[in-house]
């Protein structure tokens, strides 16, 4: 079983490892305190919005291909 100390070293190596990768502003914005969930918000700024779409959906396949045992429960994407 997972600690919070073991899921705190999870979030913080993933959100740094997609910043390096994708240039993305990255944190955890909520459930900090609970072992077994986080949720992760990222935003990039691009003068395309089909580019920050694209970066945004790549983003999100390559989590779950970096970290498998990561369930995705919901995405959203929000263009202004």
């Amino acid at each position: 079983s997972r600690t919070l100390k073991d899921k705190r070293h999870i979030v913080k190596s993933l959100l740094a490892r997609a910043r390096n990768t994708f240039n993305v502003a990255a944190a955890e914005v909520d459930l900090q305190d609970v072992q077994g969930a986080a949720s992760l918000g990222f935003v990039t700024i691009s003068s395309s919005r089909a580019y920050a779409e694209g970066l945004v959906e790549k983003l999100e396949d390559w989590i779950l291909r970096e970290q498998p045992d990561v369930v995705v429960v919901a995405v959203e994407i929000d263009v202004y």
